[in-house]
């Protein structure tokens, strides 16, 4: 039987993102602070963030950008983020969110899969971002740089132009809006299709439970490129007028000064982020006052750090869980919600409906009357749920059934309240620091050694308790080879979060009478050490 979300529906009108986002900003909050750039305290108010983003979609419209067609935007959190990603909403483009820590390589393969008609960057990621537009024939003047570089057009350039806005009609229900990156359950990364109707339920659906009022200053730490800092942070935040207080990459004193100084009253992290905020010394030296709550995503955040971290900060702690195929939350611990246990993930959120379903048998499994239920494989359906991923029909229809729920790959048990727990992974995908590492892609490298026979990659804990990658490798007869040298080979080839971290050294690499390498057996033998 699947259980709904114990919160009543809430309405999801049938806007835009623009339109939903800021067509009904009224002329008294156009002068409030949508953006401030945590380094330098830079201001940008709903007026001008309006204004900028009109600036975009009319440039974008001028150089021949036609409703439908795809936008690479590759860059760290910084004002011009949210400008620049509007705008191509607002001309009716699909904004294609690429990774800032991608090599050339990886964002080719995005620009490429996505076929992407321009590209902004900013000037420290122009290296990469020019040698991977050349190479699938993006020409320099649709490199747009947002602090200007020579050869290309800026930000700035582009305002200047006074392009008008376009008039564009699409149907947000179908109209595909973003394509984030996602490896979904396995493998290498899709795009995942996510229309305007997509991201506005999600916004729709997890306002009542996050509590973010206009007068909150949200720390946008967490990437705006990735679809947690997208819909959570960016979208829900100017949906409120809030403001965003943008900090480019993670450094903990300057976290610690920005919150400080800027007095932010709401901040989203990762878990990597609490164990700091539990144990540094250093957080003893700053007034974090300010700051009433916690969010943590993308990754399972321990209960007793949870606590820690709440304790230590005099704020509250929630986490929610979520993938870039649902928009991407399906489920939060509420805001006004201290009762429920910080190991769970929360109720589904309301217009969701979700099943745990046996991964071994196929039966349904039953929302207990009492107590928790058995384990099984959390499977979801709603308005946020992606329409499938692009140009990949197989994929697609592996993740969705044709009853609309999404197979999520985690495994879950819920209790009689509709509180849900994720209690394992049936899905590969590594999870290092909330970024998400395929091992077939770590592996399908290794094979490229000429010392190396063989190569299976799983996700290990480290002396921190964070997932790493592991490679376990056969080598060549006679080969000499050591970790250090593995561990060079990928860092060497791939981005800083893909990075092989351990390797041992086997005879064999387990595999099913299919060929499918037997990571489970991997793990399983890892655990028994």
């Amino acid at each position: 039987m699947s259980f709904k979300s114990p919160f009543p529906d809430v309405e999801i009108p049938n806007l835009s993102v623009y339109d939903f986002l800021f067509g009904s900003v009224d002329p008294a909050e156009e002068a409030r602070p949508a953006l401030i750039d945590g380094a330098s305290g830079a201001v940008t108010t709903y007026q001008g963030l309006i204004a900028q983003i009109n600036g975009v979609a009319g440039a974008l419209a001028a150089r021949g950008l036609a409703v439908g067609e795809v936008v690479g935007l590759h860059s760290p959190n910084v004002p011009a983020f949210a400008s620049v990603f509007h705008g191509i909403l607002r001309a009716g483009g699909v904004a294609t969110t690429i990774n800032a820590l991608y090599t050339a390589e990886d964002i080719a393969k995005q620009l490429t899969d996505s076929k992407a008609k321009f590209l902004f960057t900013v000037s420290p990621l122009l290296p990469q971002a020019k040698a991977a537009a050349a190479q699938v024939g993006i020409a320099d003047a649709n490199v747009i740089v947002l602090d200007g570089a020579e050869g290309h057009p800026s930000l700035k350039d582009l305002l200047t132009e006074g392009a008008p806005a376009p008039e564009v009609s699409f149907d947000p229900a179908t109209q595909l809006a973003v394509l984030p990156y996602s490896s979904g359950t396995t493998g290498r990364p899709k795009g995942v299709m996510l229309t305007h109707r997509n991201l506005v339920a999600n916004v729709c659906q997890i306002n009542p439970r996050m509590g973010i009022s206009g007068d909150d200053k949200l720390l946008a730490v967490l990437p705006f490129f990735h679809i947690y800092g997208m819909t959570v942070l960016l979208n829900a935040a100017l949906r409120n007028r809030a403001a965003l207080v943008t900090m480019p990459k993670f450094d903990l004193v300057e976290f610690l000064k920005i919150v400080s100084e800027q007095r932010c009253t709401y901040v989203f992290i990762a878990p990597p982020v609490a164990v700091a905020l539990a144990k540094h010394p250093l957080i003893d030296q700053y007034d974090l006052s300010s700051v009433h709550s916690i969010f943590s995503g993308a990754a399972p955040l321990d209960q007793e750090l949870g606590k820690a971290v709440a304790n230590r900060l005099g704020c509250r702690v929630r986490q929610g869980y979520g993938m870039s195929e649902m928009s991407p939350v399906s489920h939060a611990i509420p805001f006004d919600r201290d009762d429920i246990a910080l190991d769970s993930v929360g109720p589904t959120i309301a217009n969701m409906e979700c099943k745990l379903v046996d991964p071994g048998t196929g039966e349904e499994i039953e929302q207990p009357t009492e107590g928790v239920s058995a384990p099984g494989e959390l499977w979801c359906k709603g308005p946020n749920i992606m329409a499938g991923y692009l140009g990949n029909d197989e994929a697609t229809a592996e993740t969705l059934d044709a009853e609309g729920y999404l197979h999520t790959g985690d495994i879950a048990t819920v209790d009689s309240e509709g509180v849900v727990t994720i209690v394992d992974r049936m899905k590969e995908l590594i999870k290092y620091k909330g970024y998400q590492v395929p091992p077939a892609e770590l592996e399908a490298l290794l094979l490229t050694h000429p010392q190396i026979a063989d190569a299976a990659v799983i996700g290990v804990l480290d002396e921190e308790g964070e997932e790493v990658p592991k490679a376990f490798v056969v080598k060549q007869q006679g080969a000499e080879l050591d970790e250090a040298a593995v561990i060079a080979f990928v860092a060497e080839r791939v981005s800083p979060h893909k990075k092989v971290r351990k390797v041992e050294f086997i005879d064999l690499v387990p595999k099913s009478a299919a060929g499918k390498i037997l990571r489970k057996d991997l793990r399983a033998a890892e655990a028994g050490k």
